[in-house]
């Protein structure tokens, strides 16, 4: 992998991270599209630089969650379900993570999804309080997410509003929740594979992690403004659109 594909990468994975559009099924297209060959740095690479991103959530909320005691058991509770999943599946869930076939079908069923769910809801928005049980409600939802091409930010920012929380608070409880999600990802994936990495290799995971920071602090403030007057149905179509476009051009 070169600078510039990990530089691409870096923005692709900062951009897409917390948006409901999956992350991990842009970052396995645009390897393909960039061709970067499929291998198990490259598998590694997808899964580390998703910390870049999750330190842009630590750096904007990091007075909000350290001053709320009751916000860091919410995101404990969240955290479980993936946690236990995670590593009793590893094996399997990364396995997954070259198949191109299985992410693009997740992603067009996921936009299906977000229309039909925008179109069902009912009544004003509802803006109940989070608390244990529904923070590991959302966690069992975020386990979808292991699939490429779900997002599991669709995955918790539904299990959220569908839980009775304010698009808001759903989609700030599932930058939250990534913190614990992905570090652990992260490092157990890095204490698994890094006696398999030479001195460019890190330094092309670090790259990707910078870029990946940056344009993930872009990325929040974005969706946040975005989503106050707009519906997640944008969402939906683009899901629709880019899978179908890939799929014209890469098969």
């Amino acid at each position: 992998m070169s600078v510039l594909q990990a530089i691409i990468l870096g923005v692709v994975e900062g951009l897409t991270e917390f948006l409901p559009v999956s992350s991990t099924a842009h970052l396995m297209i645009f390897s393909k599209l960039l061709g970067v060959g499929d291998s198990e740095f490259l598998k590694t690479f997808e899964i580390s630089i998703q910390l870049g991103a999750i330190f842009a959530v630590l750096f904007l909320y990091f007075k909000k969650i350290f001053s709320d005691f009751s916000l860091i058991k919410n995101i404990i509770a969240g955290f479980l379900p993936t946690g236990v999943v995670g590593f009793l599946f590893y094996g399997v869930f990364k396995s997954l993570l070259g198949r191109a076939d299985i992410a693009l079908a997740a992603l067009f069923l996921g936009g299906v999804v977000l229309i039909l769910f925008e179109r069902i809801r009912r009544g004003e928005e509802k803006n109940q309080l989070l608390n244990l049980k529904k923070s590991f409600v959302i966690g069992l939802w975020q386990t979808l997410a292991m699939i490429p091409g779900v997002s599991r930010s669709m995955a918790t920012i539904l299990g959220g509003t569908v839980g009775g929380l304010s698009k808001k608070s759903a989609i700030e409880f599932s930058f939250l929740l990534a913190l614990p999600t992905m570090f652990s990802a992260t490092i157990y994936d890095l204490y698994r594979n890094h006696s398999l990495l030479n001195f460019s290799q890190w330094q092309i995971l670090l790259i990707g992690f910078v870029v990946a920071f940056l344009s993930a602090l872009v990325s929040v403030k974005f969706f946040l403004k975005f989503i106050e007057k707009n519906s997640f149905s944008s969402f939906g179509w683009y899901r629709i659109v880019f899978a179908t476009a890939v799929l014209l051009i890469l098969f």
